[in-house]
């Protein structure tokens, strides 16, 4: 099997990274394999489904041009600033050009003990390797920048965590994986050369048109602010929550990246958390903007000693360029739930009339996914299942008359309107314990079928797929909050 790896980080960017081999594994199968992601790699399938494939995937062997390196970086964690993380369970063997002419990183995760493993053992159990495949893909389905799954290998071996657990590698592809925290790890060394280094890099690589700006580290900062706004308006449009927005996991490409905590809003709370070790709330659904927005800030505190001149002004020009960061995040969020709500031109009363439903559905219980899919049938004339989403149909009468009215505006037929929101507000989601039943049966019983099932599903999911409404709707009112866990 021939990939043709290229190596512009390892080559341009020594002293970021540390070499390092893959473990081997036992007896490695292909658990799941992407043949679209691996057509738009422009990579040969039979090459790689064959053996040496399936060994490449597993990290047993590496094609001749693979480089496999563990990256370095910081992070800021829950708050707390720590100097050195890096890739503990996680080795970038190259990067490929696409057929659309991206460069394109690729890297198994799970592979095993890297110098930046710390206490770990560098490998990742097979629930949250699947997790990650389905979760990204459905990310990717919707829309939104993400990282992918390329494929999911499968061993023989168990690897210690709570209990014994099955390994996996999963092969992942991303636009690249340098990070806020990338830029934190030279940052707080003093290395301001090294700094500068990755700035001219990220900038090449992600956003060449800056290159040539009067103010290009600046012109840099607001182009990553604008795709995390983006990002975080596009998550937040579809009641994803991260989980573990920590620093070293917002990427400069402004991809979703590390899907570890990670889970969607059912019965709809602002406050939602799912992560165990989130204990006062600092990564809720609500919370994840001003979280982007701080983030930022470790961003620009690392670029701003790039600049020789007075100090005090350049960190003003930073400071209101961060300053913008809820203006572009207000207008990518209102943008997405005027689509949801079926309406195209702006009016001056969108957004309150957005909060207004949201306010209704936290009241009300209301599912955050089905009260906006169910308004396609309310614009048809049958408002039952959208009022069914509430604990009193009542509470949303008048809303629904002002959101009629303002519908009405726009001059679309019922039908027109009805299609477009079918186009944006996804009747499934990988629904909690619809996700925890598939990896249950992976992992317990060998059974992938349930994982496939959701994975296939989930590939189309603004199309209703006949005989699969149990994965339409949440859990039942009387199930345990669900929880979720970091680490692999």
């Amino acid at each position: 099997m021939t990939i043709h790896f290229s190596h512009s980080f390892a080559e341009e960017l020594e002293g970021f990274y540390q070499h390092c081999l893959p473990e081997k594994c036992s007896s490695p199968k292909l658990l799941q394999f992407n043949a679209s992601l691996a057509n738009e790699l422009g990579l040969d399938h039979e090459g790689i489904l064959g053996e040496f494939g399936i060994s490449v995937f597993s990290g047993n062997d590496l094609p001749e041009n693979a480089s496999p390196i563990a990256l370095v970086y910081a992070g800021h964690q829950f708050g707390m600033f720590t100097p050195q993380l890096g890739d503990g369970r996680a080795l970038l063997i190259g990067e490929v050009v696409d057929t659309n002419g991206r460069r394109r990183d690729v890297q198994l995760k799970g592979s095993g003990r890297t110098p930046f493993s710390r206490s770990g053992d560098g490998k990742a159990a097979l629930g949250p390797v699947l997790r990650e495949y389905l979760v990204s893909e459905t990310m990717h389905a919707f829309g939104i920048a993400t990282t992918r799954a390329l494929a999911a290998v499968g061993t023989e071996d168990w690897i210690r965590r709570e209990e014994p657990k099955p390994r996996a590698v999963l092969t992942r592809v991303s636009a690249s994986h340098i990070r806020v925290g990338t830029f934190e790890y030279f940052a707080a060394r003093g290395e301001w050369d090294q700094v500068k280094r990755l700035a001219d890099y990220a900038i090449a690589r992600h956003f060449p048109e800056v290159s040539s700006g009067d103010d290009k580290y600046l012109d840099f900062f607001k182009s990553v602010l604008r795709k995390q706004a983006k990002l975080i308006a596009d998550w937040m449009s579809v009641g994803f929550v991260h989980g573990v927005m920590n620093t070293d996991n917002m990427t400069i490409s402004g991809e979703t990246i590390d899907y570890g905590p990670c889970a969607f809003v059912d019965r709809y709370a602002p406050s939602t958390v799912f992560s165990s070790i989130d204990e006062y709330g600092r990564y809720a659904y609500e919370n994840q903007p001003k979280i982007g927005q701080w983030n930022l800030a470790q961003l620009g505190k690392a670029l701003i000693p790039l600049y020789e001149e007075d100090e005090e002004q350049v960190i003003q020009r930073f400071v209101e360029e961060l300053d913008t960061f809820n203006v572009w995040y207000e207008q990518y969020w209102l943008s997405n739930m005027r689509a949801k709500l079926g309406l195209v031109r702006a009016e001056q009363g969108d957004q309150e009339l957005v909060k207004q439903l949201l306010h209704l559905m936290h009241q009300g219980q209301g599912d955050f996914t089905l009260v906006f899919r169910h308004l396609a049938s309310a614009v048809l004339g049958d408002d039952s299942k959208f009022k069914a989403q509430f604990i009193d149909s009542s509470m949303v009468t008048e809303w629904l008359t002002l959101w009629i009215k303002r519908v009405g505006r726009e001059g679309l037929t019922p039908e027109q309107c009805a299609t477009s929101m079918n186009g944006v507000n996804p009747a499934y989601i990988p629904r909690n314990h619809k996700v925890e039943e598939a990896l249950d049966a992976a992992v317990s019983r060998n059974d992938l079928e349930p994982f496939r099932t959701m994975l296939a599903l989930l590939s189309e999911p603004y199309r209703d797929h006949i005989g699969m409404g149990g994965y339409a709707v949440p859990a039942a009112l009387s199930a345990s909050p669900y929880v979720t866990f970091c680490g692999t």
